[in-house]
This record gives structure tokens, sequence and C-alpha cells, in this order.
């Protein structure tokens, strides 16, 4: 494996593997019972797709690899971009994250499905139908709270405003890219972003939102190149928790 293949396949795990923690804290935490279900099973989601990617990575030992790689490496060493990080915060926050990003994940997969590389395009057919529910519960609820009572469309105004720049942080370029997309592998990640552009904004006009404009937002970058929000290392921490305590512990 090239060092522009696992780049790829590693940030696009690591998004995943810090979201389904992030989700996982709605569990028990939702509006209604539902919301506790949904998330919950699309934190199980998204911790599988990591799950996977990770092996990918190897040709040898690939589950006890991708277990050291998910749980025993440095915070500096995460390539995750900096609006999974992000504390769940209120529900209008984390809903709006998981529109953005799963609407970015559903095309990401979507155009995997012709990828270049086999595993790659073979993972993609497999979870379609997961990604699909992911963007289809994300809409339902965008739609219906930006058509709501003047609180919950100002609320979900204000969470669009505020996780748009962080959003664009998943489209930030990374070591390897111009190898990605000559070996047709995967697209550029500024193709990637005009067409999640042109995805999102209808959707979020039939919310009766306002979309930002793009043009004139700051991306919050840096995380494909390690540098993290101040949020990554305590979730890290958190999710060791158990292995920390207990390092020699084998799986049955």
């Amino acid at each position: 494996m090239t060092p522009a293949l696992y780049n790829f396949i590693l940030k696009t795990a690591d998004d995943c593997f810090v979201l389904g923690h992030r989700n996982s804290e709605w569990t028990g935490l939702g509006p209604f019972m539902e919301e506790d279900i949904s998330f919950a099973s699309m934190a199980q989601d998204k911790i599988g797709h990591a799950w996977m990617m990770y092996k990918m990575l190897f040709t040898e030992n690939a589950e006890d690899e991708a277990e050291k790689i998910a749980f025993r490496r440095d915070e500096k060493d995460f390539t995750s971009c900096h609006l999974v990080e992000m504390p769940i915060g209120e529900y209008d926050f984390s809903l709006m994250r998981h529109f953005l990003f799963d609407h970015a994940d559903q095309l990401r997969y979507a155009t995997l499905m012709n990828s270049s590389f086999e595993p790659l395009a073979h993972f993609a057919k497999k979870f379609k139908g997961e990604l699909k529910f992911h963007t289809m519960h994300a809409d339902t609820f965008i739609i219906q709270l930006g058509n709501g009572n003047e609180e919950s469309k100002a609320r979900m105004q204000s969470a669009l405003n505020e996780c748009m720049p962080l959003a664009l942080g998943i489209f930030e370029s990374y070591e390897g890219e111009n190898e990605i997309v000559a070996e047709k592998i995967f697209i550029s990640e500024k193709e990637l972003q005009q067409k999640w552009i042109e995805i999102i904004s209808p959707i979020i006009a039939q919310a009766g939102l306002k979309m930002p404009d793009i043009t004139a937002l700051q991306a919050v970058n840096g995380g494909r190149k390690g540098y993290h929000s101040e949020h990554l290392k305590p979730l890290l921490i958190e999710m060791r928790e158990v292995i920390n305590q207990f390092p020699e512990a084998t799986q049955w």
C-alpha cells in the first residue's frame, strides 16, 4: 500500500471513528426514545466502518493492528477533522453536524463505488444502505425543525452557521491527494466539496434556512496534519479508559 493510499484511508476512518464515539454520547440523552436508538445505531455504524477501514491498512495481523491504531496512537497521529471532535453540545448542534457530515460521507462512499482500489469499492457498495438511512434521518429532522416554530428555526440556523466552517474542514487536502486522484482511487477533495454543496443547498432551502456564504468563510483546517481541537485529547482518554487499565488484556 502506498503512503498516499494509507493517508486517504486513515483520515476517512479517523473521521468515522471519532464521530461514532461522539454520537454514542447521545445514548440515554436524546430528546425522545427513538432518537436514543437512532443515534446509537448510527454511532455503531460509524465505528464499524472505521474498524473495517483500519483493518484494510494491514495485510497481516489486521485485527491486532487495527486495535492498536484505534486505541494506542497519540493525539497528533490522528487525522480527523475538527468537526467530528467537537462535544455533542445541544441537540441542534449534533443534528446539524450529523446532517453536514453524513451527506459528505454518503457522497464519498458513492464515489468510492467506482474506485480503482477494489477493497474500497467493495466496502462502499456494502454499506451504502446504512449511509442512505443516515442522510434520510438527518434530512427529516433538519426540514421538520427548520420549518417548526421561531425557536426551532433560529436554533437550526445558528447551528448551521456554527457548523459550516468546521464542516469545510472535512475537505482539507491531505498528503498524497494528487496521487490518489491520478490513480483514480478517488476524486479531489475540492471536487467532493462542490458536489456536497450542490446536494445540501436545496435541502437547507427546503428547511427554510439560509445557506451561509461559503466564499466568505474560513475553513477550520489542521486535523489532516495532526493539529487538533482541544476536545480530541480528553475524548481519546475517555475512550481508552478500560484498555489503559488493563493493557495486557486480550480478546477471548
